[in-house]
């Protein structure tokens, strides 16, 4: 029996020197030294040597100089990876879609060849207030009640807002304990359609968003009549009674996130497709001839766009982190020296 445990012990140990001890040292060694950066994480690093991120992991860019990442479910938050896992039914994925077409899709022909749809969603909204039909917004809120809900929740000045009307609105607010006698003191983000409904009979033509008046640093909730909040939640609606449009296609990547909501790389059409306001905006930062940035940035491009497998499979595509902080070390000398 001894001789037995005493094989057995022997197998132990000799298993946890060689499993926990040996193998995972081999592995050290190599990794730090054939294959460092990899084994660090991939870390990019700016021009101070400073850790900037990961060439693995997306960041989210909201400046117009920069280039934008696909979209996110996981907000780019690499602890929480992961896909929305909406159906194409959800309308919530509809909705997010639609949101990131409004400000960008461009027509593709007639008189407004290339022009952005963007100014005419904001007509076609404002038409409201001149016809004195106090209807989009409120058709908006009661079609789609989880996207007046997700407003209300969504930023606590939304809320606040909410909260301030109810104070003046007591008729509003009893009507709604009324038809829901459950909930006798209900939170904002459950009377998010009755406000939205009031809402758009008091500002026809208007969307509650969120401004920084001239002059200040505080943020405030006021009714506005264009921005980008009205191009992007309406732009669905605007297309629906438009349908005959005839709008550019947008690559698939620009709207559509990837299963880990962290995919570090777009296509090289969807980087293309971003270059206008990119360029333009370099342009007007660096005092440059926008044919001339343009062109820059168009090398830039090419230099960076990879196909998978050294282009045997695969599109190009294009490392947005990379990109972008090769951007800032072509541009920015220049952009400063212009201040």
């Amino acid at each position: 029996m001894f001789a037995h445990l005493r094989a057995c012990l022997w197998l132990l140990v000799l298993s946890v020197i060689l499993c926990c001890v040996i193998y995972p040292s081999i592995l050290l060694v190599v990794g730090q030294t054939v294959f460092h950066a990899k084994a660090e994480g991939s870390l990019i690093f700016d021009q101070k040597g400073n850790p900037v991120g990961s060439r693995l992991i997306a960041q989210p860019f909201s400046g117009d100089q920069f280039f934008f990442p696909r979209p996110s479910a996981a907000s780019f938050n690499a602890a929480a990876s992961g896909a929305t896992n909406w159906g194409a039914n959800n309308y919530l994925l509809r909705d997010r879609v639609a949101r990131t077409l409004g400000p960008i899709v461009k027509y593709q022909s007639g008189s407004n060849k290339g022009q952005l749809v963007a100014p005419d969603v904001e007509s076609w909204f404002q038409k409201d207030q001149f016809q004195g039909n106090a209807g989009i917004v409120a058709q908006w809120a009661n079609a789609h009640s989880t996207l007046a809900t997700n407003w209300v929740k969504a930023d606590p000045l939304n809320a606040a807002y909410v909260v301030a009307w109810q104070e003046t609105h007591a008729d509003e607010v009893a009507q709604w304990k009324k038809d829901n006698p459950s909930i006798p003191e209900p939170k904002p983000e459950e009377l998010a359609v009755s406000f939205f409904t009031s809402f758009s009979k008091e500002f026809p033509g208007k969307f509650p968003s969120g401004i920084t008046p001239e002059g200040t640093t505080e943020k405030k909730i006021e009714p506005v009549a264009n921005g980008s909040d009205i191009q992007s939640i309406f732009f669905d609606m605007w297309r629906q009674e438009h349908a005959d449009a005839d709008l550019e296609p947008v690559p698939a990547d620009m709207v559509m996130a990837s299963g880990s909501g962290l995919d570090p790389h777009i296509t090289l059409k969807n980087a293309q497709y971003q270059l206008d306001r990119v360029a333009g905006k370099w342009a007007e930062t660096t005092k440059r001839d926008l044919a001339t940035v343009r062109k820059d940035i168009e090398k830039l491009l090419m230099k960076q766009a990879k196909a998978p497998l050294n282009g045997l499979a695969g599109v190009k595509l294009v490392n947005v982190l990379e990109t972008n902080l090769a951007l800032n070390d072509l541009f920015k000398p220049a952009a400063g020296a212009s201040k």
